[in-house]
């Protein structure tokens, strides 16, 4: 009988290790608990394990520093998928730029825009002239804290405009250092890039302040993009913040969900999938997620899709751009 529980104990413990060799452990690089990437890395982890169960997906969000160290933890396999803000994926991807001069990763790929991070080139009234970003010039400009993706962000739209940060008066703040600081006198504007609606630009217009959200022409975004092809035009309404009374014509680059060539296709395929035909779930994780939409999925997108991503998008009837087509989708075809 003691050989007979034995056998059944050895048994039992093989095919409980066979079930947890084929689970699929989906670890999801974010950012500060503090902030948006957290939460929603969560909640997608939380929606891949619950609508991909017969998978046996467990997905997990992870906090991390970031985007700059979500690109390493994928190139060390520390984590399957990561949010990435759009212009660190370009950098990474291009090898230029910030971190990643004379390194690119080639092998880094897109899977879906998620939501957009908007930019908010704020200036006192008395110091606008046309309406658009390049009133910012001869400017007091904070261009956010140093070594922020704010400035490097900030840095790349001032050289689409030919400029530089010896072309204003530059300071390394907050959000809301800005708004104090352009309410006592000392700053004529700053960048704020953020989901709609900013809370500091929301209590600059409550409190009084006289400056106003600037412009970006069609022309000032091509420039842009000319140096790294991540903003798309994006529309503050009508309203939006108290005291701006039309429409904001500016631009955004994706907040994207990203991972690397090597993952499964057919994984990544069903976490695609996951997402877009359950999307009355995906908006219930954040504010921000409500923006998650089929129609805007690719705005902005800096690298070319993961294959699966890919092949979801084609089906779903997606006009694919040329530069997101994988390289692994043209070899197939070959």
């Amino acid at each position: 009988m003691k050989k007979s529980l034995l056998l059944f104990l050895v048994a039992l413990t093989l095919v409980l290790s066979g079930c947890i060799e084929r689970r699929e452990f989906i670890t999801i690089a974010t950012a500060s608990a503090g902030g948006t990437y957290y939460p929603i890395g969560v909640g997608l982890g939380n929606l891949w394990t619950e609508i991909l169960v017969e998978d046996n997906v467990k997905g997990t969000g992870q906090s991390s520093a970031g985007s700059v160290e979500n690109i390493q933890l994928l190139k060390n396999e520390e984590a399957k998928v990561a949010i990435l803000q759009g212009l660190i994926g370009a950098q990474a991807y291009e090898g230029r730029g910030g971190n990643f001069e004379g390194r690119p990763y080639k092998d880094l790929r897109s899977i879906s825009m998620l939501w957009s991070n908007v930019e908010h080139f704020v200036l006192m009234d008395k110091e606008i002239d046309t309406g658009t970003i390049s009133d910012i010039d001869g400017k007091s400009f904070s261009v956010g804290p140093q070594a922020s993706g704010t400035e490097q962000s900030t840095i790349v739209i001032m050289e689409g405009l030919g400029l530089t940060k010896k072309d204003i008066t530059p300071e390394y703040l907050g959000y809301d250092d800005t708004i104090s600081a352009m309410r006592d006198g000392r700053l004529d504007g700053g960048s704020l890039p953020a989901g709609v609606p900013v809370s500091s630009i929301m209590d600059m217009a409550a409190s009084g302040v006289k400056a106003s959200v600037l412009d970006v022409t069609d022309e000032q975004l091509d420039s842009i993009n000319s140096i790294f092809n991540t903003w798309f035009r994006f529309v503050i309404p009508a309203g939006t913040y108290t005291g701006i009374d039309k429409e904001i014509n500016t631009i955004a680059q994706p907040n994207f969900l990203a991972t690397t060539a090597e993952m499964d296709a057919d994984l990544v395929y069903k976490l695609t999938k996951a997402i877009y035909e359950n999307l009355d779930k995906v908006h219930q994780i954040h504010n921000s997620a409500t923006e998650i939409q089929l129609e805007s999925a690719l705005n902005g997108l800096p690298t070319p899709l993961h294959i699966g991503a890919y092949k979801y998008f084609v089906e779903a009837g997606l006009d694919i751009p040329e530069h997101l087509v994988p390289p692994e989708a043209a070899e197939g075809q070959q």
